[in-house]
């Protein structure tokens, strides 16, 4: 595995301190009675990979969904480099008041995330390369052959420049999860969200996403990515987080899944191994 390269990409300040890519502070998310996170507190810092851990339920891809605001905070705050989402501070009557921002603003913020879910959910009628042209051209407003070379670019990159002209029905579930690698880095994010992106996949499939996500990991590309994927969590995080009834549980360096001190990870890693 090469060095990353990150620092060239990091966002620093005056004060010469870098600013977290995302900073959750107590989070909490509830749907209706049930109440999914509980105070949740997180850092991730520009070119590194964080790789969350936990059972199904755990509250990990509603996490993700509140950064990429796919769904609302309850309470708590997420900040993504810098800038706290879904709401801006504005001043009424002499008072500092939180208001939640409008449409425009949320897919602003929104641009400067990429998600991959479990399912692909690429056009059908669609071939590859106008899978990933799609967003350049109708969010971005980006001219159609600018926006050909650079899906091409994105293919090329996640090892499909031999597959630009297929259509989803003619792509393996590997390769149609690459395509959307390829779709969501057509955007430029300057973090990349991962939702479980190797579980529907056949064993023999796995192989081949974990590899393109190695290959971000080490271009440098901030990542945090659910997954049940050990493997890739011991081999490629800088951070590991273990996540259990909505809240965290354990964090620390990939060494903590040899070495766990909660006794529910211990647990977890003993059914997961």
């Amino acid at each position: 595995m090469t060095m990353k390269q990150t620092d060239a990409a990091r966002p620093v300040p005056a004060g010469g301190t870098v600013i977290p890519a995302v900073r959750a502070v107590g989070v909490h998310k509830a749907f209706g009675s049930l109440h999914v996170l509980k105070g949740v507190d997180m850092t991730v810092m520009p070119g590194s990979v964080t790789v969350i851990l936990g059972p199904s339920g755990s509250g990990k891809s509603t996490f993700l969904r509140l950064i990429n605001q796919l769904e609302t905070l309850t309470g708590g705050r997420i900040e993504v480099n810098g800038e706290m989402i879904g709401y801006r501070y504005v001043e009424r009557r002499g008072r500092r008041m939180l208001q939640t921002l409008d449409d425009r603003a949320v897919a602003a913020q929104r641009e400067k995330l990429g998600m991959v879910f479990q399912r692909f959910n690429l056009f059908p009628h669609m071939t590859a390369l106008e899978n990933v042209m799609e967003a350049p051209v109708h969010v971005q407003g980006m001219r159609r052959a600018e926006a050909r070379q650079l899906a091409i670019a994105e293919l090329e990159r996640v090892g499909l420049g031999g597959r630009l002209d297929h259509y989803p029905a003619q792509l393996s579930g590997g390769q149609q999860q690459r395509v959307a690698i390829a779709r969501a880095l057509a955007m430029k994010p300057s973090i990349m969200l991962f939702d479980e992106p190797t579980s529907a996949l056949d064993p023999e499939l796995v192989g081949e996403v974990l590899g393109v996500m190695r290959s971000l990991a080490d271009e440098g590309m901030t990542m945090i990515v659910v997954t049940h994927e050990i493997g890739f969590a011991r081999e490629v995080a800088d951070q590991v987080v273990f996540m259990d009834g909505g809240v965290v549980v354990e964090q620390g360096g990939p060494e903590i899944i040899a070495h766990p001190s909660a006794p529910r990870f211990r647990e977890f890693l003993a059914h997961v191994l």
